[in-house]
């Protein structure tokens, strides 16, 4: 996925030449030790306000996975930044790269995690969960891209997960599996610790 980056404008040399690319869709769900954390935490908003940014103009306000312009969303006339990582699980890192665009749809559809919990606690219809499901999977069979299967190999340990940004290494916020549990309260989970 190292082409995606090639794929977004030269935000450096501002130049307004990009590709859709469906197969940022296939991001993967961000790991329990890591959630709460991320660059816009460590590094702050107003970083991430500009980073940001600089990613929707990157495809002059599209989104980069499905190619609407934000005018023309579902649900949502904007965009939405996301954080896009490589992630090794045996190692235990989250490295961040760049933040790419999307609609709310695609960037909903990428935290499919999220959204069970949201459905589980009846923050969202099973009407735009099915949507955001039915939307991605279009894009995704549109592009003749497959959904991998979860990762299954070996885990790093929950105290030896570290968010990567710029060289700089940063712990998970949340300390154990059982503190992840008292605070997104989700009785679907395996303990991962």
């Amino acid at each position: 996925m190292s082409d995606l980056s090639s794929l977004l404008q030269d935000q450096e040399d501002n130049k307004a030449i990009w590709q859709r690319e469906p197969k940022v869709l296939l991001h993967p769900q961000i790991p329990k030790p890591m959630h709460g954390i991320a660059p816009r935490v460590v590094l702050g908003e107003e970083w991430w306000d500009q980073e940001r940014r600089k990613a929707y103009a990157s495809t002059n306000y599209h989104c980069v996975a499905c190619g609407v312009h934000k005018t023309q969303a579902l649900e949502h006339q904007w965009l939405e930044g996301h954080e896009y990582y490589t992630i090794d699980y045996a190692f235990g890192r989250m490295r961040y790269h760049f933040a790419v665009p999307l609609c709310h749809y695609c960037h909903n559809y990428i935290h499919q995690g999220r959204m069970e919990m949201l459905l589980e606690d009846k923050q969202m219809t099973q009407l735009k969960y099915d949507s955001i499901i039915h939307h991605g999977n279009k894009i995704l069979r549109a592009a003749k891209l497959k959904k991998p299967k979860p990762y299954n190999g070996p885990c790093a340990k929950w105290a030896d997960w570290r968010l990567v940004v710029y060289g700089v290494e940063y712990p998970p916020l949340i300390k154990s599996y059982t503190e992840w549990m008292k605070k997104y309260q989700s009785a679907n989970c395996e303990d991962d610790e």
